[in-house]
């Protein structure tokens, strides 16, 4: 229910915006981050140091992923394709990059294992 607002003695009802405001970026990455951390550690397996890395890094790369393409969503609703399309090169590249930096940890915890090169 709208309720007036006096304004000169008139009865003024203030108008609602025709969208929401999209949520600041840390929301929808906070979001993300959870639901994709939730669903990684419950499908199954051990809890080794291995397996929660790969959740960690699962749960990072869904809240990016979720952030660049909410974020290009709200891009292309508003017209704005060029920010749309930066946003979604942000996220690929965010993904790409968290899978690159948290594989090669993995590799170098063989490394030290194996004393030698994988």
């Amino acid at each position: 229910m709208r309720y007036p607002l006096p304004v000169g003695g008139l009865a003024v009802y203030p108008a609602y915006p025709l969208q929401p405001p999209p949520l600041p970026m840390s929301t929808e990455f906070t979001r993300a981050f959870v639901a994709t951390a939730c669903l990684a550690a419950f499908q199954g397996g051990s809890r080794s140091p291995e397996r929660l890395r790969r959740v960690l890094r699962q749960a990072l790369q869904g809240g990016t992923a979720f952030a660049a393409g909410s974020r290009a969503a709200t891009a292309v609703r508003l017209g704005d394709y060029s920010g749309a399309l930066v946003a979604a090169a942000a996220g690929a590249g965010g993904v790409l990059l968290l899978e690159r930096l948290l594989r090669d940890v993995a590799r170098l915890d063989k490394e030290d294992q194996d004393g030698q090169e994988a």
